[in-house]
């Protein structure tokens, strides 16, 4: 705990009676990440996070047409070819994989800027929401409740959107399994949506957008009762069609993938560098051509997986996006502006300082913070 904790802004530090966390948890609820000092050091990792399962196939498959050659070159006829062939494919090899990695991991930085986005969105009008209606009446303030909830929920609903988890409003805490086509359970949403919601998937209406309609009603609700003014308003309308954009704009990468010509064209020319390596070196390197030939492929296939992995970065890959954790850290974080804004509501204190209403100075404290400071 020392050593996480030594990495952490005095002002996130919490005194050690009011730590209910263990080091990974609370490493978590601060978005930090600190590479385990146990872990085995990166070069020696092959299985998590690794994607050596996804090339072990195509490699020995190479090492062994590798082996075939230098058999027949050896035993039969020569069948070596000048090496100078080599350098002319692997520009070709080189420049195909480079584009292919440059744009995959364009698409993955942009997916976590997007998503970014959104969440920049959604603190935004938690805030505005819940700074401007701290002083409604009751019933204003559970619809404020109301559409902090469904921010939330539009978290959720983007996530599992790019997922393909569609059908989430059908029925109550259930989203529908891409794979069965069966209701499956998703408690994440059983306090959000709205009661009574019915959803549109079935006509091509996503939910995030559905959503957002009251997110809009709120917002001129609010105006029209005064609690917002016409420029703040502007601002909240600018906060809302940010997160709108930003949404389309994942689900693009979600739904173009790399044309298919060009993955086609790139397994092609990888497999015919592989074919032609063993020719090329077999009449210098003999046996040794086969554990050549297989660090080669080896490297260039996995350079072509790692760009597979992050073509589509809102999956369950461990090189993913951490969507998960990322959308249940924003939750968290909400919900403690909910729960303080009720409280304060409940009992006529401003939010976070435990001083009513219209008080000043020292002399506006009340029993709230003298009972932190031990009723002195």
């Amino acid at each position: 705990m020392d050593a996480i904790t030594s990495v952490l802004p005095p002002s996130l530090l919490l005194e050690p009676q009011d730590i209910n966390l263990d080091g990974t948890d609370l490493l978590l609820h601060y978005g930090l990440y600190i590479d385990n000092e146990y872990r085995w050091p990166l070069a020696l990792r092959f299985i998590k996070g690794a994607i050596h399962g996804a090339i072990i196939l195509p490699v020995l498959l190479h090492a062994t047409f590798t082996a075939l050659i230098v058999a027949l070159d050896h035993n039969v006829k020569d069948l070596g070819l000048p090496a100078s062939i080599i350098p002319s494919l692997s520009i070709v090899v080189g420049l195909m994989l480079v584009f292919r990695n440059q744009t995959s991991y364009n698409r993955f930085w942009d997916g976590r800027n997007y998503l970014t986005v959104i969440i920049t969105s959604v603190r935004n009008l938690t805030r505005s929401f819940l700074a401007n209606s701290h002083r409604s009446p009751l019933a204003d303030r559970v619809e404020t409740d109301r559409i902090i909830r469904i921010l939330i929920a539009i978290l959720y609903a983007t996530k599992n959107h790019l997922r393909a988890g569609w059908g989430a409003e059908i029925i109550p805490g259930t989203a529908i399994n891409p794979s069965t086509g069966n209701a499956t359970l998703t408690p994440e949403y059983s306090d959000l949506l709205p009661r009574g919601l019915y959803g549109c998937d079935d006509r091509g209406l996503g939910l995030v957008l559905q959503l957002t309609f009251f997110i809009e009603q709120y917002i001129k609700q609010g105006t029209d009762n005064g609690y917002f003014h016409a420029p703040q308003a502007s601002q909240m309308q600018v906060q809302l069609n940010n997160m709108v954009d930003a949404y389309g704009k994942m689900e693009t990468i979600r739904l173009t993938p790399i044309p298919v010509a060009h993955l086609i064209h790139q397994k092609q020319v990888l497999a015919l560098f592989g074919g032609v390596l063993p020719f090329a070196m077999v009449d210098k390197m003999n046996y040794w051509a086969i554990p050549v030939v297989m660090l080669v492929m080896f490297t260039l296939y996995g350079i072509d997986a790692i760009a597979s992995q992050l073509e589509d970065p809102f999956g369950y890959d461990r090189a993913d996006i951490k969507m998960d954790y990322i959308v249940e850290d924003i939750r968290s974080e909400i919900s403690v502006l909910l729960e303080e804004w009720k409280k304060a509501g409940e009992q006529g204190y401003d939010m976070f300082v435990g001083r009513r209403h219209g008080a000043g100075g020292g002399g506006g404290r009340t029993d709230r913070t003298d009972h932190a400071n031990g009723g002195l």
